[in-house]
């Protein structure tokens, strides 16, 4: 199951980030310029953002099995839809073409808010609790792999047959992963852990299914955000977000412009965190999990990672912010990326622990705030970079990452230890 989470998220990054590069093509056959592919970009991250809650209670209410498999077709249909651009009564001007795209990626972005939400109601329903941190860095683990396959699938497609062509084979995946859904029984609930649970939080209720079941107390998203360390962990991951949305957007752009890269090296240079991050998201939530088991005990083992992953992350980006050496910037940078992204594992699972059956819900809460996050830092980082200069504006970034290791220190476990 936690395989077919993880390759149902990495389908879907696919499909969220292939007209990244289809953009090459359909960009100067519509006359669309950069501003207006950055409004087709954002209308996803606003669809996206805006559904994590419903879209998280949704999977409480309905089961992660039935609303992941049912999204993934609506990713499919949508994904061909953008394909359709150009043809028949669409086959008009820029101004009619840009509104398709929009309508477009604003679905894409409702039909892909479960996702994440979504997962983290089937990991906590299917997985162990020990192995909670490790399981979830499995599934977001697809971001580096949907990052990393992207690129060369649409383009190689690409050259071959048109734009059209490449972003109907990205729903490929996406197609085999609703199909595997559908022959993909009810798994039962996991077990118990043979040494018992781990105690940062209360046991999950056996309410917890993915059969349909009533909904959610009202207003269970109030209740969460009156819990102090539900609010600390949602603040400190939209300052994770904050700071991972900057390489997600502006690392490539940085080392062309402010570092001189060439344009194929920097391409190089730039896919270097997302190599990384196919590690380090894995390993981050393992060694959670197996920190959580050692002598530090549930409290201090959960939080060793973010803690530590995020405040290398700031040292980092200041390091390779202030070197004068292009190449020791871009893998300061690099090294940055993967600590920031390795922190997710233990996220999610801190947040399962905290949230017990409203887990859907409250992965929908803390997701939209890294989406705020990254939506704030795409555009802030440039405005801060004219007035105070790229290496300055890096410097926020770090003193946020840091800020957001010391926001764990308020995640206390359920009996109030620290």
């Amino acid at each position: 199951m936690v395989a077919l989470l993880a390759a149902t998220a990495t389908a879907g990054y696919i499909c969220r980030v292939n007209v990244s590069t289809a953009g090459a093509l359909l960009m100067p056959e519509f006359g669309l310029s950069q501003a207006a592919m950055g409004r087709v970009f954002s209308a996803f991250l606003l669809g996206y953002a805006l559904c994590q809650v419903p879209a998280g209670a949704l999977a409480d209410r309905l089961g992660a099995a039935r609303v992941l498999g049912a999204a993934t077709w609506v990713w499919v249909g949508l994904t061909i839809l953008q394909a359709g651009a150009g043809w028949g009564p669409l086959a008009a001007s820029a101004p009619v073409a840009l509104a398709w795209f929009m309508i477009v990626r604003l679905a894409l972005g409702v039909a892909a808010s479960p996702t994440y939400p979504g997962s983290a109601a089937g990991v906590a329903r299917w997985v162990r609790r020990e192995h909670h941190a490790r399981a979830n860095g499995l599934v977001i683990g697809s971001i580096g792999v949907g990052s990393a396959l992207a690129p060369p699938l649409v383009s190689n497609v690409m050259v071959l047959w048109g734009w059209r062509a490449a972003l109907a084979v990205s729903a490929v995946p996406a197609l085999a992963v609703a199909l595997a859904w559908l022959m993909v029984p009810q798994p039962d609930r996991a077990p118990a852990a043979a040494n018992g649970p781990v105690p940062l939080a209360a046991p999950l209720p056996d309410a917890l299914t993915s059969a349909p079941r009533p909904a959610a107390a009202s207003g269970s998203a109030f209740v969460l955000l009156g819990d102090r360390r539900f609010l600390l962990l949602t603040l400190s991951y939209t300052l994770q977000g904050y700071v991972g949305y900057i390489f997600v957007t502006w690392f490539y752009l940085y080392l062309v412009q402010e570092r001189h890269f060439g344009l194929l090296a920097g391409a190089w240079m730039s896919s270097l965190p997302w190599v990384l991050s196919i590690v380090s998201i894995p390993l981050g939530g393992l060694l959670a999990d197996r920190l959580v088991r050692s002598r530090l005990g549930p409290a201090w083992g959960m939080r060793l990672v973010p803690m530590v992953g995020l405040a290398g992350s700031g040292l980092f980006i200041s390091a390779g912010a202030h070197t004068t050496s292009a190449v020791l910037a871009a893998l300061s940078l690099a090294l940055a990326t993967a600590l920031v992204l390795s922190v997710e594992g233990p996220f999610w699972a801190t947040m399962l622990r905290v949230a017990g059956e409203r887990s859907g819900t409250a992965g929908g809460l803390m997701n939209m705030g890294s989406n705020l996050g990254g939506l704030v830092s795409p555009a802030l980082t440039p405005v801060l970079a004219a007035a105070i200069g790229w290496e300055n504006a890096l410097h926020v970034a770090a003193g946020l990452a840091v800020l957001g290791a010391a926001l764990w220190l308020g995640v206390a476990t359920t009996d109030g230890t620290r």
